[in-house]
């Protein structure tokens, strides 16, 4: 199920790839200041950040990875949860501080038509929609997958009550006068609750994960083309070291959720791969039709807005709903002053450090 999706993302994936760069190049209406360019000079800044961005993205979305070799970043140590509290500061700050702003510097900008992007708030509006959207397709995967695993549970309870009746038949027939265990044992089984099952939250993880790694798809392509189409070293110079901080951040909060979805490796290797090529794509791209393409067209500033406003919305509530609500709540942290304490500090450093990104990127 989970590689299914994927196969979707990428296909999603692709019609961004396609249709962006066709929408963006139009003429322009507005008129622009001249700028310093020099195309050999930005080329070279150009592929200096296609490929420290690759590193970096490969990097930051392998390191929570690597609890399955290494035991003290595996998922049920604490030190995981604050890396966690760490990358979903970043992506919220990324939301919050990085798209949304472009989002409404884009669809109010003086080169748009006073009538109707001057009457009403698109941006905010997009924003609030995709997040009830991310909502809605979260609730309704989850209560899909739930029912799903509900349908399938009585026969994998059944199988299990079986062999633990068996066991404890044999330690009753080792030891008489415990038969009574037995019997408590085998009805303790047959009525847990399906809905705690380890099965449901995991797959609850899966749709956390794949609609989360959606949602920086979508602005890394905005990013991405917007760095290749620039011939301008003084704009292009700045955003090579942000943005490879930038994607490095956002790797180790989607691999942190990979990790906790359980996914079989070639499912890790698809979604890894993916978020470590979308930014260099995108580059790509907008090394393609620098020769046409103009940020302050109309087109151009229409998609971006609409894309970087649904992107924020996607991110704003993923880190706020499915990765700080659910871990701040959890048991686990609850009853552990230090833990909280450390996942405080954790979510403040994240969100200071992508806030403080800002300054170039």
């Amino acid at each position: 199920m989970g590689f299914k999706i994927n196969i979707k993302q990428f296909v999603f994936s692709i019609f961004i790839f396609l249709v962006i760069p066709t929408l963006i190049a139009a003429e322009c209406t507005c008129d622009e200041e001249d700028q310093d360019r020099n195309k050999t000079k930005a080329l070279r800044y150009k592929i200096v950040a296609l490929v420290s961005i690759l590193v970096a993205s490969a990097i930051g979305v392998c390191i929570p990875l690597l609890g399955k070799v290494i035991p003290a970043l595996s998922p049920e140590k604490d030190i995981f949860f604050i890396i966690k509290a760490f990358a979903a500061g970043v992506i919220l700050s990324t939301g919050f501080i990085h798209v949304l702003p472009d989002a409404f510097e884009n669809l109010t900008s003086p080169c748009l038509k006073e009538h109707p992007w001057g009457d009403f708030p698109f941006t905010g509006f997009v924003a609030m929609c995709t997040a009830m959207g991310t909502l809605m397709v979260d609730t309704y995967a989850t209560a899909y997958f739930q029912n799903h695993y509900t349908k399938k549970a009585p026969t994998q309870v059944e199988s299990h009550d079986h062999e633990a009746t068996s066991d404890v038949e044999k330690e009753a027939a080792d030891h008489e006068g415990h038969v009574h265990v037995h019997t408590h044992a085998s009805h303790g089984h047959s009525h847990g609750p399906v809905s705690s099952h380890p099965s449901s939250e995991l797959l609850r993880h899966r749709v956390i994960s794949q609609v989360l790694e959606l949602g920086i798809i979508v602005h890394s392509v905005i990013i991405g083309i917007s760095v290749g189409a620039s011939e301008s070293p003084k704009t292009i110079r700045p955003l090579v070291a942000a943005l490879t901080f930038h994607q490095f951040f956002e790797g180790m909060g989607l691999g942190s959720c990979i990790t906790q979805a359980n996914f079989k490796s070639l499912s890790i290797t698809v979604m890894g791969l993916f978020f470590a090529l979308t930014t260099p794509v995108g580059i790509g791209i907008g090394l393609g039709i620098s020769g046409v393409y103009d940020e302050n067209s109309p087109t151009a500033l229409i998609v971006e807005g609409v894309f970087n406003a649904a992107s924020a919305g996607i991110l704003i509530y993923m880190a706020l709903v499915d990765l700080l609500a659910a871990d701040f709540m959890n048991p686990r942290m609850q009853k552990s002053g230090r833990l909280r304490l450390g996942c405080n500090l954790s979510l403040l450093l994240g969100a200071g450090c992508m806030s403080l990104l800002a300054k170039w990127a």
